[in-house]
């Protein structure tokens, strides 16, 4: 790994530590469940699960009755719950979460140490070869893995978002446009 990938890898986490914390706060929150020091299982909200496709650039995601933007994305092309948070600076899933979309935990190298809202946790840096919502597709995007007691589902944050066109909230629906 160059100085220069190294040197982006330690700010994404040191960036993504200051956003985790309140990020997986107020994820848990909208399930019901309070953050506990012990493991939970803890459901992704499905809001209404409902993403349409405009036309072939772009998907529109309904807010749920929290006003969570939560939609159903394909990761290196597996199915996955995610919520928009443009709090996030990256995206991130849990370990679970990886293995399901074929990584390998010995392929992760959790040297990054994050603070989230059930405390401290280890994280490692990832590279995911796509995520698709409908006909919006981005490949080769930042991600950081978290151990399962430190997030309970997927968060679709910044790393994703920037390699939009546009995206914004208009009438209670999020538009993606690639």
């Amino acid at each position: 790994m160059s100085v220069r990938s190294l040197a982006f890898v330690a700010g994404a986490v040191l960036v993504t530590a200051a956003f985790v914390p309140d990020v997986a706060k107020r994820y848990l929150e909208t399930t019901g469940d309070k953050p506990a020091a012990k493991v939970e299982t803890v459901a992704v909200p499905t809001g209404q699960g409902s993403a349409r496709y405009t036309g072939n650039r772009g998907a529109v995601i309904d807010a749920d009755p929290n006003g969570h933007f939560t939609g159903l994305f394909a990761i290196n092309g597996r199915k996955e719950k995610g919520m928009v948070d443009t709090g996030a600076s990256m995206v991130a899933i849990n370990v679970s979460t990886a293995q399901r979309i074929g990584i390998s935990r010995t392929e992760l190298d959790f040297r990054y140490a994050v603070d989230t809202a059930n405390g401290k946790a280890r994280a490692a840096y990832i590279r995911l070869d796509k995520i698709e919502i409908g006909p919006v597709r981005l490949e080769n995007i930042g991600a950081m893995v978290l151990e399962d007691k430190a997030l309970s589902g997927t968060l679709i944050g910044m790393s994703f978002l920037k390699g939009l066109s546009s995206y914004k909230v208009e009438d209670g629906k999020l538009h993606l446009i690639r």
